[in-house]
């Protein structure tokens, strides 16, 4: 049986500091969870368009999509999976607020990244692709 999959986008966000942006999710998956901002490409939606979509929706950030960081694939329940392409982004606008699912966004370094609770995987994927 094939999988029915789910295509997705993540921001890899960093500031002039070097810290990556987290959205603490407010739904599942992984509700409570800290995470990269993101979400599902809409139908029609190219992962660009996405990428703005969902940073703007989730932390009020405007953002200009860079190169293609890394893809995952993650199980999305019975039969499914979510196809995860992470981006490189750069913040051009807008001002850090927590919105749509998110419950929380901060900036964090390097000892945040190994305190906070993780969506699985993620941690380990950033860096392997050498993004954190």
């Amino acid at each position: 049986m094939t999988a029915h999959v789910i295509p997705c986008v993540g921001a890899v966000i960093k500031d002039g500091s070097g810290r990556l942006l987290l959205i603490r999710r407010g739904h599942e998956p992984g509700k409570g969870l800290w995470s990269i901002p993101g979400g599902r490409v809409e139908a029609g939606e190219t992962d660009a368009a996405a990428l703005v979509r969902e940073v703007r929706e989730e932390t009020g950030l405007d953002v200009v999509p860079g190169p293609l960081v890394g893809s995952v694939r993650r199980p999305a329940g019975p039969g499914g999976e979510f196809d995860i392409r992470d981006y490189a982004a750069s913040v051009v606008g807008g001002e850090l607020v927590a919105g749509d699912d998110a419950d929380d966004a901060v900036w964090a370094g390097p000892a945040e990244l190994d305190a906070l609770p993780m969506a699985a995987g993620l941690l380990g994927a950033l860096r392997s692709w050498g993004a954190v």
